[in-house]
């Protein structure tokens, strides 16, 4: 009846609608070509699935948005869920970005690298490839054929002899002159013909340089060339399935099984397979198939451009509007395709063979999951099941770039896309104070939570904290959580025992003795394995952190000295400490430098002592 009356007020424009519990909750973001028609179907007694059914009696109120278009609508819906994360919508979990092979055409000798994140102008883009390690065997390949740079420009520009990769076959020197501009220049036209899927021309014209090399006897050359026409070999080799009449398209299936979903996505560029990923999205409390790959691949190129053709193992609902959308953002034709024969169906059929055995490893995992979290809300006397545990370390050296570290564990494992760093900016905690740290850390967390999710209406607040210390951590977070009123979200530190030995942790709760847990008890290796993973986070971001702060030139902090007058007076010194020490009049020589820069450039390295 609730939805009949919101049906008087609506007209036929297309949009987007949501649909709300009695607390306000979010349970349903839908599009619609007709709100009011679309509206008037969940105003039916009858003909509903049993999901729908129950998100229709959930509901207490909606909320309308009209748009120009359905295409509009579509992407508006798609916005939402990421952002709202209903209940009964199909949600990507895991969007991060693809790494993307990088040449930097701008420079006079363009370096090669692997890259993620948005893409600035002057360079060129290969990708995507579905994980750093296959980018990174692309990269250890593409330097044995084509001998291209790999170090920033800031060590090309101060190199006075060849480097390690020059000795062992893998760059041309350019940065000392072994090889010309200009054949520098082939071999990166060369490289850019290999991703776009023109080795087999680049091997003839390799194979023939190497003829002409030996007939004129020059068998060191001549040798350089069968080395790089093995290496090619062996890239064409390794790259698995390398479909003849697909030259680019992304191969997308679906598996379906006890209400858990898997996604295999196969990217296909230039004619070779450049690896797959596996997905698995939350299904909406038992949403269709043609539903679930219709969102899925809305929120999936939402941050991505699509390429030429999907290949998909199911009809998807909506296929024109969503081809449409899909065609708008890519600037160009995008075809979505369900083969039924030839090269294209054998692709298909593999992804999906790969979606099936990655749901079953999942759901095994799963089981053995929930077990070991059942086992950990016992042994710790909690009432409520747990779903998402936060587990916080720090890490530093005599506190020095000091980090705290969050991970994130739940039913389906590690949470990686939630794990969160902490760079340690308090002015009033004492360097190297683990309990200041802490503090610092959990403040700023449910500072945070608070703030952004008061009513607890997401799935991003915790049910368990485990804290890496003993009594002088729990202490210092029961004191933060009793400052921010937070009472209800239970926290235990982690200690080793007796010799640090592992087997022989310790556990602290505020008020309580410290117990611990039998050595071959199954939940004791679980939050060893918590501990160890929130141990590796915090070493390897503080690792990071320190490493910027060593190979950091002293000249980025200096105002007024951008890219190029930073690379000018690099040319001009040879390093960073050689223009600290530099005279003043030494720095006015230098070409693009005034006087004035100069003096700012003096005054800021001799102000430091």
């Amino acid at each position: 009846m609730r939805i009949k009356e919101y049906v008087q007020t609506l007209d036929g424009s297309p949009g987007v609608y949501r649909m709300l519990d009695k607390d306000g909750a979010v349970l349903y973001v839908g599009k619609a070509r007709n709100l009011k028609k679309r509206v008037s179907s969940y105003a039916k007694p009858t003909g509903h699935s049993a999901r729908i059914g129950r998100m229709i009696s959930a509901t207490a109120s909606m909320m309308f948005l009209t748009t120009q278009t359905e295409t509009e609508a579509l992407l508006l819906e798609q916005n939402l869920i990421k952002q709202l994360k209903p209940k009964y919508n199909v949600l990507l979990r895991d969007d991060k970005s693809f790494p993307n092979i990088k040449v930097t055409i701008e420079h006079d000798y363009p370096q090669i690298e692997k890259h993620r994140g948005r893409k600035p102008k002057g360079a060129e883009y290969f990708g995507p490839f579905a994980s750093a390690g296959s980018v990174n065997r692309t990269l250890h390949q593409l330097q044995k054929i084509f001998l291209l740079r790999n170090c920033s420009d800031n060590i090309f520009n101060s190199r006075t002899r060849p480097c390690l990769q020059y000795q062992i076959a893998r760059c041309s020197a350019p940065c000392v002159g072994k090889i010309s501009k200009e054949d520098y220049g082939v071999l990166v036209s060369d490289a850019m013909r290999f991703l776009s899927g023109k080795s087999t021309r680049i091997q003839e014209e390799l194979a023939q340089k190497m003829q002409e090399a030996s007939a004129n006897m020059e068998f060191e050359r001549a040798a350089g060339y069968r080395d790089r026409i093995r290496a090619l070999t062996n890239i064409q080799g390794s790259q698995g399935i390398n479909p003849q009449s697909v030259p680019e398209a992304d191969v997308i299936a679906l598996h379906l099984e006890g209400g858990q979903a898997c996604i295999q996505v196969f990217f296909i560029r230039a004619n070779q397979n450049w690896g797959n990923r596996a997905y698995f999205p939350r299904t909406g409390s038992g949403a269709d198939a043609d539903e679930i790959l219709e969102n899925f691949i809305a929120q999936f190129y939402d941050n991505k451009t699509p390429p030429k053709q999907l290949l998909l193992s199911n009809d998807v609902a909506n296929v024109d509007l969503l081809q449409d959308a899909l065609s708008q953002k890519a600037g160009r034709k995008v075809e979505l395709i369900v083969p039924q024969r030839g090269e294209k169906a054998e692709l298909v059929l593999n992804a999906h063979r790969n979606a099936r055995e990655s749901l079953g490893r999942r759901m095994s995992e799963s089981a053995a999951q929930a077990k070991l979290l059942d086992g950990l809300a016992d042994a710790f006397n909690l009432d409520q099941p747990l779903n998402r545990i936060e587990v916080y370390d720090n890490s530093h050296i005599q506190g020095a770039h000091a980090v705290g570290a969050m991970i994130v564990a739940g039913p389906d494992g590690f949470q990686k896309s939630s794990y969160r760093k902490f760079n340690i900016k308090s002015e009033d905690t004492t360097p190297g104070d683990d309990f200041g740290m802490m503090k610092e850390v959990l403040l700023r967390r449910f500072k945070r939570l608070l703030a952004e999710d008061p009513d607890r209406q997401t799935d991003v607040w915790p049910d368990l904290l485990l804290i890496d210390g003993g009594a002088g951590q729990v202490s210092a977070v029961a004191q933060i959580m009793a400052e921010l009123g937070v009472d209800d979200v239970p926290f235990i530190g982690v200690a080793k025992g007796e010799d640090r030995d592992k087997g022989k942790e310790e556990f602290y709760r505020p008020n309580m003795r410290p117990f611990a847990l039998r050595r071959n008890d199954p939940v004791l290796y679980f939050i060893q394995r918590l501990r160890d993973e929130a141990h590796r986070f915090a070493i390897g971001t503080h690792r990071n952190k320190r490493s910027k702060a060593i190979s950091a030139n002293p000249l980025d902090d200096v105002v007024g000295v951008g890219a190029a007058r930073k690379k000018a007076l690099l040319a001009h010194f040879g390093s960073g400490k050689a223009v600290s020490r530099a005279a003043l009049k030494d720095l006015k020589a230098v070409d693009g430098v005034s006087d004035a820069l100069a003096q700012t450039i003096y005054d800021f390295f001799h102000d430091k002592g």
